[in-house]
């Protein structure tokens, strides 16, 4: 199967709903995981986020790089934005991706619109899942 990791920041967000998305659409064909230069706990906001279209990730925690330490992967794909933060890099990937969203987690505002930002980065990491499943290779 191709092995591939979701890298962001905190591992709180972006890669967490990038994990379970395309563990539930594509799990037969990539063992997915995810991790972040800093451990921290994923946020309630992407959990219910993706409660909302049937995924569930509340099973999800947040694992620094070095727990992957040594281990090959297929693919290495960064989802933070960067242009506000460093992402982290994976030196043991065959290839390497960036996919740019911002960071929902920052979002400011009433409960409500900050759900918004996270539905919106969402769909947006959903689109980008989606081309990928269609395109990867091997």
């Amino acid at each position: 199967m191709t092995r591939v990791i979701f890298l962001c920041t905190h591992n709180s967000a972006r890669s967490q709903m990038a994990e379970g998305l395309l563990r539930a659409w594509a799990g037969d064909r990539f063992r997915v995981f995810s991790a972040g230069t800093t451990a921290a706990e994923v946020r309630p906001l992407a959990v219910e986020v993706m409660d909302e279209i049937d995924i569930d990730i509340s099973g999800h925690h947040s694992k620094h790089l070095s727990v992957f330490e040594g281990q090959q992967f297929d693919y290495a794909i960064t989802v933070c934005d960067d242009a506000a933060e460093a992402c982290p890099s994976f030196p043991g990937a065959k290839r390497q991706l960036h996919w740019s969203f911002e960071d929902p987690s920052a979002a400011n505002g009433t409960d409500a619109e900050r759900k918004a930002v996270f539905r919106r980065v969402r769909d947006q990491i959903a689109a980008r899942v989606r081309e990928f499943i269609d395109r990867a290779e091997p």
